[in-house]
């Protein structure tokens, strides 16, 4: 059976408190999605590991669950705080995907920020880039969603991302954004189960 890694990083920063709540929903119903992937493709076996991260802590919710395993959060598992390591963070989940898939495995990883990087200790710009263009060559697929103060073209590319999508933020807008994602994370799977490769840049595309 192949195997599709879904690896979420979603910022916990102060400033997501903006819209923290609809955030947790919005988490929630990709959580969902992915359990209704699982039901969908029987012959794809979803994987889940979640990461939310501030400047006080990057909390490891799921690592490498299956997706009948999985609960949704709750409120007090989600409470915006802090600043932005954005780098270590998409490198600490990047680490963690890559000592547990193969190269016969789908990853996807989808970023999701309201803030620039501007914490990590870890990771630069440079390391995530040179890991990201790396592991593109190996069937991951890589998204980075950005709010709409932010260049989030720019931010993306910086980081050799081809799939970006950027949103209001507001409820409505946090609100379309995680349906607009989940849309696409169905025709992403749809595409792995029947063998076809989604094009580069192709992943928020609807027909």
């Amino acid at each position: 059976m192949k195997r599709v890694f879904n690896l979420l990083v979603v910022d916990e920063s102060g400033s997501m408190s903006v819209i923290g709540r609809q955030a947790l929903v919005g988490i929630n119903e990709t959580l969902t999605t992915i359990q209704k992937l699982q039901k969908a493709h029987k012959n794809l076996e979803q994987r889940v590991t979640l990461i939310t991260f501030d400047s006080t802590h990057k909390k490891l919710f799921y690592d490498n669950v299956g997706a009948n395993r999985i609960r949704p959060l709750k409120s007090r598992d989600y409470n915006p705080c802090g600043g932005t390591p954005l780098y270590d963070a998409i490198g600490m989940g990047i680490a963690k995907i890559n000592a547990q898939a193969t190269e016969e495995d789908s990853v996807l990883v989808t970023i999701i920020t309201d803030g620039e990087e501007n914490c990590s200790e870890e990771y630069n710009l440079k390391m995530i880039k040179n890991l990201i263009e790396k592991l593109k060559k190996q069937n991951w697929t890589f998204t980075f969603i950005g709010t709409d103060d932010l260049d989030v073209e720019s931010i993306a590319m910086d980081m050799g991302i081809d799939n970006h999508f950027q949103f209001s933020e507001d409820e409505a807008g946090t609100k379309e954004m995680f349906a607009c994602e989940n849309r696409a994370r169905e025709r992403f799977n749809k595409c792995r189960a029947a063998d076809i490769v989604m094009p580069e840049g192709c992943y928020f595309k609807e027909k």
